[in-house]
């Protein structure tokens, strides 16, 4: 088939047999997560036109103010997964608990969890700046049958099966690995169906752009101040150039294109760091290490983290490898 017009269904068929367990489980849960993106992305676009925008009055676990659009998307992903019979658990940034789901079908008890960030970036929906969704899926660990217990959701990252985001964006973009390599997809919104846009995607192993919120710099380890003034020192082929949009998912997805490298350090403001373990960090260091890029807290390596809670937070260094590696060689000088 040519890759050029292939669509993200006829990819995951093509591919299921290189998942090491072929059951098709996986297959339908990834299915799943594309038509939920598909009405989150419907959603997201209007929400200039209608009263969809702001703030939603309540707050989510993290103490932050939900956007509508944040509930919205919340629901809709747990509801498409739900609804679907097709896994026995679901965590959500947004929700306090996980989600415990009984399968119907008693000859086939569902044996994947989902995490997911359902919007990521949703400050940045009131002023048109692309927001995304993050999600990360592992094989439960107690036994099947039986309803899923905090131990499935608290797994290392480097326990994943897949993991990917949605990005929209001036095109909507999903992106995602199962363990061999990373493919892109983009939304054809005329009928509704992604094509594989971006095969093999790959971070070069040097970049010429730092990614990090520089108004808390103050705040910063010392590490991450020295390395940030490496990164503006005319020598070599630096100063590199500063881009940061607030939206992990589209700051990651440039920098993966282009080869750069994304921060948000621990800080005397967040003394853990600001960016979810299992919600935003462990996915998203799946895809770089997939992508031939490197994912660490500034010392560790950050799929080897072993979870504590489920809203742990951790210090976050992300992008092209060479960059990583740098940034990491400051924070131990730093020590």
């Amino acid at each position: 088939m040519s890759q050029k017009n292939q669509t993200l269904g006829e990819f995951i068929i093509e591919n299921q047999s290189s998942f090491k367990y072929t059951s098709g489980e996986l297959s339908r849960l990834i299915n799943s997560i594309r038509l939920a993106a598909k009405v989150v992305n419907h959603e997201v676009n209007k929400a200039g036109l209608v009263d969809i925008i702001g703030a939603a009055g309540d707050t989510n676990i993290q103490g932050e103010d939900q956007q509508k659009l944040d509930v919205y998307a919340n629901d809709k992903f747990i509801q498409t997964l739900t609804n679907r019979n097709i896994v026995c658990g679901i965590a959500s940034e947004e929700e306090d608990d996980f989600i415990s789901i009984n399968s119907q079908d008693e000859n086939n008890q569902n044996k994947y969890i989902v995490l997911i960030d359902p919007l990521d970036g949703s400050s940045n929906i009131d002023v048109n700046v692309s927001v995304g969704t993050i999600f990360s899926i592992y094989r439960r660990v107690t036994p099947v049958g039986t309803p899923v217990t905090i131990e499935d959701f608290l797994q290392k990252g480097n326990q994943q099966v897949a993991a990917g985001y949605v990005v929209y964006g001036t095109s909507t973009m999903l992106v995602y690995t199962t363990g061999d390599g990373v493919n892109g997809f983009t939304l054809n919104p005329a009928i509704g169906t992604f094509y594989l846009s971006h095969p093999d995607m790959s971070f070069p192993e040097d970049g010429k752009i730092y990614s990090v919120n520089e108004g808390n710099y103050i705040h910063f380890p010392q590490g991450m101040k020295d390395y940030i003034k490496y990164c503006q020192m005319e020598e070599g082929d630096r100063p590199y150039t500063s881009r940061y949009i607030g939206s992990l998912v589209s700051d990651f997805h440039r920098n993966m294109i282009k080869g750069g490298i994304y921060m948000y350090p621990k800080s005397s403001k967040n003394s853990n760091g600001k960016l979810r373990l299992l919600y935003e960090c462990n996915p998203m260091a799946y895809l770089a290490e997939q992508a031939n890029g490197k994912a660490s807290d500034g010392f560790t390596r950050i799929m080897d983290i072993e979870p504590t809670e489920l809203h742990q937070r951790v210090p976050f260094i992300c992008g092209s490898k060479n960059m990583v590696e740098k940034a990491e060689e400051f924070m131990r000088n730093a020590q």
